[in-house]
């Protein structure tokens, strides 16, 4: 095996499995995966997440909150606007493999695989 990323015959540190297990209890909620998702692409405000995943202004501050708690989320304050994008590459995999995931289960070839 090489070195670096990938190495996978390492004991795994208490504490990073708490955090990977903080990860998966964010995203085993419709709501939260629904905003991670709109905001795969783009950044946005809560009102306009609101919109997206038509939920309550105020239930999707409290999920993003929590989400920002569990670094899944950052921020960018512009005037009196909070806008809110993904915190990082990996979280971006992660939702989109979730998501892909998914489609597996159906029947027929995944909307993934297709050209």
């Amino acid at each position: 095996m090489g070195s670096g990323h990938g190495t996978h015959d390492v004991e795994l540190p208490p504490d990073q499995v708490d955090l990977a297990v903080e990860v998966f209890r964010m995203l085993a909620d419709a709501t939260r995966v629904r905003i991670l998702w709109a905001l795969l692409h783009q950044e946005m405000s809560v009102g306009d997440l609101a919109a997206q995943v038509a939920k309550a202004p105020a239930s999707v501050s409290q999920h993003l909150a929590k989400l920002r708690m569990a670094r899944l989320v950052k921020t960018r304050r512009e005037g009196t606007t909070i806008f809110y994008r993904l915190d990082n590459d990996h979280v971006a995999r992660l939702i989109t493999d979730a998501v892909h995931n998914a489609e597996h289960a159906g029947p027929g070839v995944p909307g993934h695989h297709r050209s």
